[in-house]
C-alpha cells in the first residue's frame, strides 16, 4: 500500500521511521516529497520526490491530485495544505485516494485561531488561560488595564502560530537589554514591548494572556472521528536535562478524552496543557504530530503505525500495547551526511 507524506514539520521523520519500524510485514511503502532535495525525512522513506515552489493552495492542491494519480497514492497524510485538502477527500477518492484529516476545514481554521479557540472550549476541568485580543496599542492597554490587577504575570503570543513563535512573557522590572544579557528567554521588557507596538498601526491578531507558571503536559494522541483510541501525556520538565517523564494522570487523560469528542478529532494530534497553582488548564489543540512524537512512542505504542493501521483497516483490527507508565524518555541528536 502506498502512503504519501508530502512537505510538513520536522516530526515526519520520526513518523515515518516508526511506522517502517513498525511494519515488520512490509505492508507500507512510504514517499515523502519536499520542496528541498535534502530534506533529512527523504532519508526514512522508501521514496523521495521532489515538489515544485511557487505553488499557491489551489494549484498546490491540483498538483496533489496528479501526484497521487500518477504515483497510484493509496493514503495520502497532508501537512502542507491540510486544511484545504481536507475539504477535498471526494476529489481525491474519485482516483482511489484517500486523505488523512485530522478535523474538518471549519474545525482546523478553527484550532489554528487561539482566540477563537478559547471562546469554543468547553473544559470545566481545565478552563483555558484568561485572555484578550489586540491589534494596537490602543486595545492592548485597554487589554492590559483590566487583566493586570486579576494576575501577577502577562505574556503575549500570536492568535495564530506554532511551536510557540512569537510567544513572550512580558516584564516589568528589566528592559530588553538586561533580559538579553542576563540570559532570560522568552521574555520581553514590558516597555520596549509598548513602545515597538506604538509604532506600528496595526499587528497581526494577538493575545495577552494570564501567564500559566505550573508544569506542562504534552499528550500525544490518535482517535477515530472523535473516539480517543490511545493518549500518551509527557509532563515537561522544569529545569533541562531531566528528559519528559510520561504520566498517566487521569484528569489530563479525562480531558484529552473530551476535546477529542468535541473537535471530532482524527488520526494524530497533540494537546497541551499546563497547571496554574495546582489547577490544570488548555493550551492548546496542535491537528498534527508534535515534534516530541518520538519521546512518547518510546512508553510502547507507536502512534502512527497504530492510526495508519486504523485508517486503512479499521480499528477493530487494531491492537494497541499498554503505555509505559512513569518511563523517563528523551532524545539524542545523530548527526549524519546528507
Amino acid at each position: 500500500m502506498r502512503v504519501w507524506f508530502n512537505r510538513t514539520f520536522s516530526s515526519v521523520h520520526a513518523a515515518i521511521s516508526l511506522i517502517r519500524e513498525a511494519d515488520v510485514a512490509g505492508e507500507f511503502h512510504l514517499i515523502y516529497s519536499n520542496t528541498n532535495p535534502l530534506a533529512i525525512a527523504g532519508r526514512a522513506a522508501h521514496q523521495f520526490n521532489e515538489e515544485p515552489t511557487g505553488l499557491d493552495d489551489a494549484a498546490y492542491a491540483d498538483w496533489c491530485l496528479d501526484f497521487c494519480k500518477t504515483q497510484h497514492v493509496d493514503v495520502f497524510w497532508p501537512g502542507r495544505a491540510a486544511g484545504l485538502l481536507s475539504s477535498q477527500h471526494a476529489r481525491f477518492a474519485d482516483i482511489g485516494t484517500r486523505i488523512v484529516s485530522v478535523a474538518t476545514t471549519a474545525m482546523l481554521d478553527l484550532l489554528h485561531d487561539k482566540a477563537r479557540f478559547y471562546a469554543s472550549v468547553d473544559l470545566p476541568d481545565a478552563v483555558p488561560a484568561q485572555s484578550l485580543t489586540f491589534c494596537n496599542i490602543a486595545e492592548f492597554d485597554a487589554a492590559f488595564a483590566h487583566l493586570r490587577p486579576l494576575h501577577a504575570t502577562l505574556c503575549v503570543k500570536p492568535s495564530s502560530s506554532v511551536y510557540g513563535l512569537g510567544f513572550s512573557v512580558l516584564d516589568d522590572t528589566r528592559n530588553t537589554a538586561q533580559l538579553l544579557m542576563e540570559g532570560l528567554p522568552y521574555r520581553v521588557s514590558l516597555a520596549d514591548f509598548r513602545a515597538g507596538l506604538a509604532l506600528q498601526n496595526e499587528c497581526r491578531p494577538m493575545l495577552l494572556m494570564e501567564y500559566l507558571d505550573g508544569q506542562e503536559y504534552s499528550v500525544d494522541c490518535i482517535a477515530d472521528y472523535g473516539v480517543l483510541k490511545c493518549a500518551i501525556p509527557r509532563r515537561k520538565p522544569v529545569s533541562a536535562g531531566s528528559g519528559q517523564l510520561i504520566d498517566l494522570r487521569a484528569d489530563v487523560l479525562k480531558a484529552t478524552a473530551k476535546l477529542t469528542s468535541d473537535y471530532g478529532l482524527n488520526a494524530v494530534f497533540n494537546v497541551q496543557f499546563r497547571e496554574q497553582e495546582g489547577a490544570l488548564r488548555i493550551l492548546e489543540i496542535n491537528p498534527r504530530m508534535s515534534g516530541g512524537i518520538g519521546m512518547a512512542c518510546v512508553a510502547g505504542p507507536k502512534l502512527p503505525y497504530l492510526a495508519l493501521c486504523g485508517f486503512v483497516h479499521g480499528y477493530d483490527q487494531v491492537v494497541i500495547p499498554a503505555v509505559r507508565d512513569g518511563i523517563r524518555v528523551g532524545e539524542v541528536a545523530c548527526a549524519v551526511a546528507l
